[in-house]
C-alpha cells in the first residue's frame, strides 16, 4: 500500500496540545475528529482541528512539549482510504489515478504523466514519448491540466489532450 502524504504538522499552539497543520491535499473534509492518520512512528487520531486557523490536536496530545514531539511530522492516508473517504465531484481525479496515464492528441500518443506540479495551476509532467524524442522534441514537457486536458478517462488510462502538440513543436 502505497502512502501519500496529505499533511505536515508544524509548531505547537497554546498549552493545551494544539499545534499547526500545513495540508498537501486538495480534500481539508477528510480532517475531522475521529480520524487516524498514519506518520512516519506513530499513529495520531484527531481529537479537534480548527481547519479554518489551521490548528489540531490529537488524542493524548495534551501539553505544548507533547505537540513539540510531533512538529515537522507528515501525515498519510492511503489511495484505499482517499477513495473510501473522499467524494470526488465531476471531473475531479485523485493525482495518482492521473499519474501513469498516457497522454494523447488526435489519436497519437505523446507521453505518459509522470507527475503533477502544483504552482498557481496544476502541471502534468509528461514524458514524451520516445518516437517523438527520436525526432528531436524534448524528454519531457508541461502541460496546464484545466487548459489542455480535454478528457480523462481513467479506465484506459488515456487522457486527451488538446493544444499539446502545439507547445511541443514550439519547443522543438
Amino acid at each position: 500500500m502505497k502512502k501519500i502524504p496529505i499533511a505536515k504538522l508544524g509548531k505547537s499552539h497554546g498549552v493545551k496540545g494544539w499545534q499547526k497543520i500545513h495540508l498537501l491535499t486538495d480534500f481539508p473534509e477528510q480532517f475531522k475528529p475521529g480520524a487516524t492518520f498514519s506518520s512516519d512512528k506513530v499513529d495520531l487520531t484527531i481529537e479537534k482541528v480548527d481547519l479554518k486557523r489551521g490548528l489540531v490536536k490529537f488524542k493524548g496530545v495534551d501539553t505544548p512539549e507533547d505537540a513539540k514531539k510531533l512538529t515537522n511530522r507528515v501525515l498519510y492516508t492511503t489511495e484505499e482510504e482517499s477513495k473510501k473517504n473522499i467524494k470526488l465531484k465531476k471531473d475531479e481525479y485523485f493525482w495518482f489515478d492521473i499519474i501513469g496515464c498516457d497522454v494523447f492528441e488526435d489519436g497519437k500518443r505523446l507521453g505518459k504523466v509522470k507527475d503533477i506540479e502544483r504552482a498557481d495551476v496544476d502541471y502534468l509532467v509528461i514524458d514524451t514519448d520516445e518516437e517523438l524524442v527520436k525526432n528531436g522534441y524534448p524528454k519531457r514537457f508541461l502541460i496546464d491540466f484545466k487548459r489542455n486536458v480535454e478528457d480523462v478517462d481513467l479506465e484506459n488510462k488515456k487522457i486527451y489532450a488538446k493544444k499539446a502538440m502545439e507547445l511541443l513543436n514550439s519547443l522543438k
